[in-house]
């Protein structure tokens, strides 16, 4: 009788490895090029900043290859390579505005950088498995709450730009909501895990399409009167439609139904056309998408406008690294990063940059669909859809297809709260995915981890 041998799934441990020297290059060389470009030398700095990341991206590979062996060889490479064009956008910014080296936005973002990469080595080395997070389901939802409610503390609250999203600690200031996603993604799939029986349960069927059940509608009216509260007492658009979209999306894939997406649409159409109804704040965003010209919008719609003529700039190839004027777009280095690798890169770089999101946003859905456990699968797919949403409310709001939100796009932009949280969020799809891709029989169960971990 045959015997069958167990087929090992290769670990693409060194395909990552190539991936990421390529990731490397490419920021360098752009880095490089900037300087070239704007000064007529190599920025002082280079060998800091090329050397700093590769130092940093390089530590993850190695805790991949002891910790999480069969990890996907793609999401590193791609974190890598987009924190590394952040890194080179906002140095031309820095030349533009003529900062001093030493103090200049690059050299913090890259700090920055070194925080976000540590806070995602840590979660692959003391989460060996993810499925022990779904303990904290509720736990993640008290601090996720509080975390968005600590910008409205007197005393610590700052109110930036007409948002009051940051709260301020001495000189640091931070972003509680940032990590707020990752929190409430977590209770979401851990909530949804254990109630999706119940809210798969189909109630009156309405114009083809099966109704949930009128009791089964509590937690989506919760969460869209949640997102409102942070939008009325935050003016925080972006993070209430990052929010709520989140909470429809997971429990679209909990579920399976269409009916929760269509309630889910029905609800954002009557929260946004109440909030433009009684906010001033969503009345001169909205006056601006519609009529940026107008003679009464042209002190608000000044960055947006400005931000569109550099783009039409670039046209399709760009200006090229340092031949365009990005500068004159206020706060271009984190609302209008986009609009300012567009003058530079042209469509084409604009085009390479979404192809780099979805492909990191494909990778962490083949994870949630690869993973064995319905909780993983919910937890990846909902950090998977916080990148997609994140990254087409900031591309749409730059381009003019929906009115500007003041959400940064992911890795690129400038501020410590975004690359913190985008870094952990690839750490633990990162974890996911190896326990997706490892072969069954080498998968330990839940009580088999914390046995290893009390015995460490």
């Amino acid at each position: 009788m045959a015997v069958v041998t167990p087929v090992v799934p290769p670990t693409r441990r060194n395909v990552e490895l190539v991936l990421l020297i390529f990731a490397i290059a490419v920021a360098a060389s752009a880095y490089a090029i900037v300087g070239l470009a704007v000064q007529g030398a190599v920025p002082q700095d280079w060998w800091l900043v090329g050397g700093g990341l590769a130092l940093l991206v390089l530590s993850v590979h190695v805790v991949l290859r002891w910790r999480a062996t069969y990890a996907d060889p793609v999401m590193l490479p791609i974190a890598t390579v987009l924190n590394g064009l952040g890194l080179v956008m906002i140095h031309r910014l820095d030349l533009a505005h003529h900062f001093n080296n030493s103090t200049s936005l690059a050299t913090r973002q890259l700090v920055w950088s070194a925080i976000g990469i540590a806070c995602a080595i840590a979660v692959i080395v003391f989460v060996r498995d993810h499925r022990a997070l779904a303990r904290y389901t509720y736990t993640a939802m008290i601090a996720g709450f509080v975390l968005l409610l600590l910008p409205l503390l007197p005393g610590i609250g700052r109110e930036v730009r007409g948002a009051r999203i940051w709260i301020g600690l001495g000189p640091l200031t931070f972003q509680p909501g940032e990590l707020a996603k990752i929190l409430l993604a977590l209770f979401f799939a851990g909530y949804l895990v254990t109630a999706r029986d119940s809210l798969s349960l189909v109630g009156r069927k309405v114009l083809g399409l099966q109704l949930p059940r009128g009791r089964d509608l509590g937690p989506i009216l919760v969460a869209w009167l949640a997102s409102l509260g942070v939008l009325v007492f935050e003016s925080d658009l972006g993070t209430s439609l990052l929010f709520f979209g989140l909470f429809v999306a997971m429990l679209y894939v909990a579920t399976e139904r269409i009916s929760w997406i269509v309630i889910g649409l029905l609800l954002f159409a009557a929260g946004a056309f109440l909030a433009w109804t009684l906010f001033a704040h969503v009345q001169v965003r909205v006056s601006i998408w519609l009529h940026p010209f107008d003679p009464a919008n042209v002190a608000t719609a000044y960055q947006p406008i400005q931000g569109w003529y550099g783009m039409a700039s670039g046209g399709l190839l760009g200006t090229g690294l340092g031949q365009g004027r990005p500068d004159l777009v206020p706060f271009a280095q984190s609302d209008f990063i986009v609009a300012a690798i567009g003058e530079e890169l042209g469509v084409a770089g604009l085009f390479a940059l979404l192809v780099l999101y979805g492909m990191l946003v494909e990778r962490g859905l083949r994870t949630a669909v690869g993973v064995r456990d319905g909780f993983g699968k919910l937890l990846a797919a909902g950090l998977a859809f916080s990148i997609a949403l994140q990254v087409f409310v900031v591309v749409g709001g730059v381009t003019r297809l929906i009115p500007l939100t003041g959400l940064t796009a992911p890795f690129l932009a400038y501020g410590g709260s975004s690359l913190v949280s985008n870094w952990i969020i690839v750490a633990l799809l990162l974890r996911i995915s190896d326990s997706a891709r490892r072969p069954p029989e080498s998968v330990p169960s839940v009580a088999e981890e914390m046995a290893q971990a009390v015995a460490a």
